[in-house]
């Protein structure tokens, strides 16, 4: 089976400016769940733009499931969650509204939803703790409730990789526990592989298999138990 994301001797600039990333080393097998931390403007969105393939290395080779990632085919098994995701001003959607559009995301569908897509959306509600709320319009929900709805969009893709980036920002202190008990009830139950993306980790410290700390290139990689002390300071967890 072939690694979900490989990147070999991997070096990034952008045209002019000096380098984001030098001579990265990352393997990420499937059934991996691995959070990616470091200070912003370390390189951490860069390091995660080239895994996705919207980015092509200035050097080295980034493989997503075993293909070129600038031209990989299996772009319908990603489910990216992006920066803080809310519907902001677009129409009053539901919570079952919105998760019903990641079966229609997953590319494999034309048309209405079919009754299989509607109960594998159901699913996925139930799966994220919304069930109560699945009716209720998206923009009356909490930070954290809200994020939960992304996530269950996401897993009604089906996908084989699942990406946060930045997921607790703006979320309160208890919202990020219950996020990461939920990523890891998933990543148990599913054996999806999950890339977490923070400036900080405190939430899912418990619950990743490893950490990755970028800092112009990959400084630490290893259990979460093995860190340097220094990211073990509160402070350094919560914007």
């Amino acid at each position: 089976m072939s690694l979900t994301v490989e990147l070999r001797d991997v070096s990034f600039s952008y045209p002019g400016g000096p380098p984001v990333l030098a001579a990265v080393d990352f393997a990420v097998a499937p059934g991996d769940f691995v959070a990616i931390a470091g200070p912003n403007g370390g390189g951490k969105t860069t390091l995660l733009r080239v895994v996705l393939g919207l980015e092509r290395p200035t050097s080295g080779a980034a493989l997503l499931f075993g293909d070129a990632a600038v031209r990989c085919t299996h772009r319908s098994e990603i489910a990216y969650l992006a920066q803080r995701a809310q519907a902001g001003g677009e129409a009053p959607v539901t919570v079952r509204e919105l998760v019903a559009a990641g079966r229609l995301a997953s590319g494999r569908l034309l048309g209405p939803l079919r009754r299989g897509d509607r109960a594998i959306a159901d699913e996925a509600i139930v799966r994220v703790g919304l069930a109560s709320h699945a009716r209720s319009p998206l923009r009356t929900l909490s930070g954290g409730m809200q994020q939960r709805a992304f996530i269950a969009k996401a897993l009604a893709a089906k996908p084989a990789l699942l990406v946060l980036d930045e997921p607790t920002t703006g979320v309160d202190a208890a919202s990020q526990e219950s996020l990461a008990e939920l990523l890891a009830e998933l990543h148990t139950e599913l054996g999806v592989t999950i890339l977490y993306v923070s400036h900080e980790f405190g939430a899912v410290e418990n619950v990743v298999q490893r950490v990755v700390l970028v800092r112009g290139g990959i400084v630490f990689d290893g259990a979460p138990s093995e860190l340097p002390g220094v990211w073990h300071d509160p402070s350094h967890h919560h914007a």
